[in-house]
C-alpha cells in the first residue's frame, strides 16, 4: 500500500486531547482523580454485566469461527503465504499483548488472591487453588479473544479489500464511504488516544518495576528521579530499535526477548519446586476448564461483590483499552495466514504461555508462602507489587544470576513496548501505512515517554490508567459493531464468491486464483 500522506486532522485532534488531560492531570491532579475515580466505580460496577456479556461473546465468536466455512478463508490473496514466519510471529504477538504485563504480575496476582480470595478464607489450600485459577482466568483465552476479534476484522479489511490499516476501516460494510469522512475520523482518534494512555502508564509501570530492579540488583534507590532517567535511557534505546525497522527491530526484539523468557522460566522450574510446580499446571488447567463458563459469566445479582468488579471487570476494561494498539499490531503481522491459523495462533499458544508462566512463577512464589511458611514473602509483595519478583528470586538458589536475567527481560518487553505500540501510532498518523517513516515512530515515541515522565513527577500515572480504563466502555460498543461489519464483510464476500463460481467455468477460475479480488 502506499504512504498516503500525513493524516493532520487526526493527529491534531488526538494531541489536543491527549494534552487537556496531561495538563489536567499535571496541575489539577487530585481534582481529575476524583472525578475520573467516580466514573471509574460507576462503569465497572453499573456495567459490569455489559462487560461480562461482550467479552463472552468475543470469545464465542473466535472459537466458533475456525470451524465454519470461514476458517479457510486466508488474509491476503489465496496464492499469498506469511510475511513472518509462525515463531517470530507469535513473539511478536506475544510481546505486545501481554510481555511487560506477566513480568509485573505473574507473582503478584496469585498472591494478592491467596492472601485476600474472592471467596472462603485467605491463607489456605483452597484460598491457593483459587488464586491460580483466577490468574489463568484473567491472562487466558478471554483476553487474547479481545484481541483476536479487533485484529482480525483489521487484517481482513487492510489485506482483502485493500482499505488502510486504519481502525475505520473495519466499518466498511456499514459506514461504507464515510469511514473516510467525520465518523471514520473519530473512530481513528479515539484509536490513537486510547494508545497514548495505555502506553504512557504501562511506560511509568515498568520504568518502576525496572527501578525496583535496580535497588533489588544494584542497591540503587527507588526515586521519581530514576524512574525518569530509566524512560529516558529506554527511549533512546528503543529510538535504535525502531530505525532499523519491523523485520530487523521488533522482531529481533520480540525473539530475543521471548526465548530469554523461556530461559528465565525454564531456570525457575527446575531450580525452584519443579513437581508442585508441574501438578500446578496440571490441577490448575483442569479446575480452569471444569468452572471456565461460571467464571466467565459470574456476577453476584443479589448482593454486592466488588472483587468482580475490582478484578474480572477492571481486567476486560485494560484489556480492551489495550485493543487499538495490540490488534492493529497484530493485523499488521499476520498477512498471509488464514482465519483459522490466526484464531489459533493469537487465541491458543499465547495463552498456553501465560499458563506456565504463571504456574512457574505464581505456584513457586505460593509454594514458599504456604508450604515453606514464608509469610514474609507474601508481605513484601502486596506491599510493592513492582518488587514482586525480585522478592521472589530472594528465596531461590542462584537468586544473583535470576534477577540480573529477569531485569534483562523486563527491559526488553519494554522496549518491545514502545517500539510496537509507537509503530501502531504512525501507522494511523500516515493514514494507514503500513511502514510508517522513523521520523513519526521517534516523535510518538518521545511523546509517549514525554507523558509518562510529566505523569510520574506529577502523580497522575494511575489517574491516566483510570481514564484509559474508562474510555474501555464506548469503545466495547466499537468492538461489538466492529465484529458485525466483519461478519457482515465475510458474509458479502462468500456471496460473491458464489456468484463469480455460477458465472465462471472451472478452466477460468483457476487461471485467475490468487488474482481476482473479492
Amino acid at each position: 500500500m502506499e504512504r498516503s500522506g500525513f493524516n493532520n486532522s487526526v493527529v491534531l485532534i488526538s494531541f489536543l486531547i491527549i494534552s487537556i488531560f496531561i495538563v489536567w492531570g499535571i496541575v489539577f491532579n487530585e481534582q481529575l482523580a476524583s472525578i475520573t475515580s467516580s466514573i471509574l466505580k460507576t462503569t465497572l460496577v453499573g456495567f459490569d454485566w455489559f462487560y461480562v456479556s461482550a467479552v463472552f461473546l468475543f470469545l464465542l465468536l473466535v472459537m466458533i469461527l475456525p470451524f465454519t466455512k470461514f476458517g479457510k478463508v486466508r488474509l491476503g490473496r489465496e496464492d499469498q503465504r506469511p510475511e513472518f514466519k509462525t515463531g517470530s510471529w507469535i513473539a511478536m504477538l506475544f510481546s505486545a499483548g501481554m510481555g511487560i504485563g506477566i513480568m509485573f504480575y505473574g507473582v503478584a496476582e496469585p498472591v494478592i488472591h491467596y492472601t485476600s480470595p474472592p471467596v472462603g478464607e485467605p491463607y489456605t489450600e483452597n484460598a491457593a487453588k483459587i488464586a491460580m485459577k483466577y490468574s489463568f482466568f484473567h491472562w487466558g483465552v478471554h483476553a487474547w479473544a479481545i484481541y483476536a476479534v479487533i485484529g482480525l476484522a483489521l487484517a481482513y479489511f487492510q489485506y482483502n479489500k485493500q482499505l488502510p490499516a486504519l481502525m475505520s476501516s473495519s466499518f466498511y460494510p456499514v459506514l461504507k464511504e464515510k469511514i473516510h469522512g467525520p465518523i471514520g475520523k473519530a473512530i481513528d482518534v479515539f484509536a490513537v488516544t486510547a494508545t497514548v494512555f495505555g502506553v504512557a502508564t504501562s511506560f511509568g509501570l515498568g520504568a518502576l518495576q525496572i527501578t525496583s530492579g535496580m535497588e533489588s540488583i544494584f542497591s540503587v534507590p527507588k526515586s521519581t528521579t530514576v524512574s525518569v532517567i530509566v524512560i529516558t535511557v529506554t527511549t533512546v534505546l528503543f529510538m535504535i530499535s525502531t530505525s532499523t525497522g519491523l523485520k530487523r527491530g521488533i522482531q529481533f526484539l520480540s525473539n530475543s526477548t521471548v526465548l530469554l523468557s523461556l530461559l528465565l522460566m525454564i531456570i525457575v522450574l527446575l531450580a525452584g519446586p519443579t513437581v508442585t510446580i508441574l501438578r500446578v499446571i496440571f490441577s490448575t488447567t483442569g479446575s480452569y476448564i471444569n468452572d471456565f463458563w461460571t467464571m466467565s459469566l459470574r456476577l453476584e445479582p443479589f448482593h454486592e461483590d466488588t472483587w468482580i468488579s475490582s478484578w474480572t471487570v477492571f481486567y476486560w476494561a485494560v484489556w480492551i483499552s489495550w485493543g487499538p494498539a495490540v490488534g492493529m499490531f497484530i493485523a499488521r503481522i499476520s498477512r498471509g495466514r488464514t482465519i483459522r491459523e490466526f484464531i489459533f495462533g493469537v487465541l491458543v499458544v499465547p495463552s498456553l504461555g501465560c499458563f506456565a508462566w504463571f504456574s512457574v512463577f505464581g505456584g513457586t512464589a505460593l509454594n514458599l508462602i504456604h508450604q515453606a511458611g514464608k509469610n514474609e514473602l507474601a508481605l513484601a509483595i502486596t506491599k510493592d507489587v513492582s518488587l514482586a519478583l525480585f522478592e521472589l528470586f530472594k528465596y531461590m538458589p542462584f537468586s544473583t544470576v535470576l534477577s540480573v536475567l529477569g531485569f534483562i527481560v523486563i527491559s526488553f518487553y519494554y522496549i518491545t513496548l514502545a517500539d510496537t505500540s509507537t509503530y501502531v501510532l504512525g501507522m494511523i498518523s500516515e493514514r494507514g501505512v503500513e511502514n510508517p517513516s522513523v521520523l513519526m515512530k521517534i516523535t510518538w515515541g518521545v511523546i509517549q515517554a514525554l507523558v509518562a515522565i510529566a505523569l510520574l513527577i506529577s502523580g497522575g500515572l494511575e489517574t491516566i490508567q483510570t481514564i484509559a480504563v474508562v474510555a474501555a466502555l464506548p469503545f466495547t460498543a466499537i468492538i461489538i459493531l466492529m465484529c458485525v461489519s466483519f461478519l457482515k464483510g465475510l458474509s458479502e464476500n462468500q456471496k460473491r464468491e458464489e456468484q463469480y463460481v455460477t458465472e465462471h467455468t472451472p478452466t477460468e477460475i483457476v487461471k485467475n486464483k490468487g488474482t481476482i479480488k473479492m
